[in-house]
């Protein structure tokens, strides 16, 4: 953070070079250690959730001025040979804010507008019919999640003719303030499938608020499974709390006694336990929380860290799949991620 900080002060004292003399240079480089370090104190005080996201937002930003950094040294590589001190000076000056503002709608473009991924899989079961599943996992409902999105994901989940809606985990962003508040019922309510719409508890979930989002989710119409399994239309549902709750049964468990000679469907917020799954006669399952990173190059440890972080594997039988999520976490920005919503069809034996 504080070399991070220290480069933001560089930049500024560059950009405002020939406008600024010397005393001006050192407020600068002040602001900006000011900042960082106060919302440090803040954190290590627990002063309050408001001070993570304010954190959350100004490392971003530290972070997108340091890719504008290096952006403007390559052009500087570049520009360095065509073009004499002055002009280029002028160029680059021009260019660095302008690459930043860029880079920062390109993330909020990211955040808001969802994409809709496609997937094709054919189960090492029997299956009545084909069947289509909507997946869409950390909506983060709250604040900077709102009516808006949750219309939006009701609109593609209508489009796209999907059978039954399953959701992952982390529905809320912590609590249900801003979703009462908003009075954002109605428009979870559009979530509707001929199969049903039905949720697990992720992480943010489980903050302490645990009853009364179960309790919003339930009114709005969906089935919410905390550790539990459902047997439904020719399917088994299973789905699991968070890792937060320690009490959640292993997937093994929860299986233990029942009918897996059904497709299995495991809702299962954290992906951490994916090979332990693939032992199991579990044939799909259904994961978010890593958000692919949100912001890169977060993507790459992630990745590092999970066995799979993002996207679709076939382990055995078994087809997993972890999205990037609705909503996002923080800060309503993504980079090297997008918003996204699963079409998954599914063929039988």
């Amino acid at each position: 953070m504080q070399l991070f900080t220290f480069g933001l002060g560089r930049s500024l004292q560059w950009l405002f070079a020939a406008r600024i003399g010397k005393r001006g240079r050192r407020w600068l480089m002040a602001a900006a250690f000011l900042i960082t370090n106060a919302l440090i104190a803040g954190l290590v005080l627990q002063l309050g959730h408001a001070v993570f996201r304010w954190m959350a937002l100004w490392m971003v930003l530290l972070l997108f001025v340091m890719y504008a950094a290096l952006a403007t040294f390559l052009l500087y590589l570049v520009l360095c040979r065509v073009l004499d001190e002055r002009p280029m000076s002028r160029s680059l000056r021009l260019f660095a804010p302008l690459f930043f503002i860029g880079l920062a709608g390109c993330a909020v473009y990211n955040a808001y507008t969802p994409v809709v991924r496609h997937a094709e899989i054919t189960l090492n079961k029997p299956l009545a019919k084909p069947l289509r599943i909507g997946m869409a996992s950390d909506l983060h409902t709250g604040m900077l999640v709102g009516a808006r999105q949750l219309d939006k994901l009701a609109d593609i989940m209508n489009r796209e003719q999907v059978d039954i809606i399953l959701l992952p985990g982390d529905l809320m962003d912590d609590n249900v303030e801003a979703y009462r508040q908003e009075n954002m019922q109605p428009h979870l309510e559009k979530l509707r499938a001929p199969l049903g719409v039905y949720a697990t508890l992720g992480n943010h979930d489980l903050f302490g608020h645990e009853r009364e989002i179960y309790q919003a989710l339930t009114q709005a119409g969906i089935k919410v499974l905390t550790n539990e399994v459902v047997e439904t239309d020719g399917l088994l549902l299973v789905g699991r709390n968070d890792d937060l709750d320690e009490r959640r049964p292993s997937t093994a468990q929860l299986l233990a006694g029942q009918n897996t000679g059904l497709p299995v469907i495991l809702l299962d917020h954290r992906p951490t336990q994916i090979e332990a799954h693939a032992r199991l006669p579990v044939d799909i399952q259904l994961s978010g929380h890593v958000h692919n990173g949100q912001v890169a190059p977060a993507n790459l440890i992630v990745r590092y860290l999970n066995r799979l972080a993002y996207g679709y594997e076939q382990i055995g039988n078994g087809h997993f799949f972890v999205t990037s999520g609705y909503g996002f976490w923080g800060v309503p920005m993504r980079l090297g991620s997008q918003s996204e919503v699963w079409v998954i069809d599914v063929k039988g034996r």
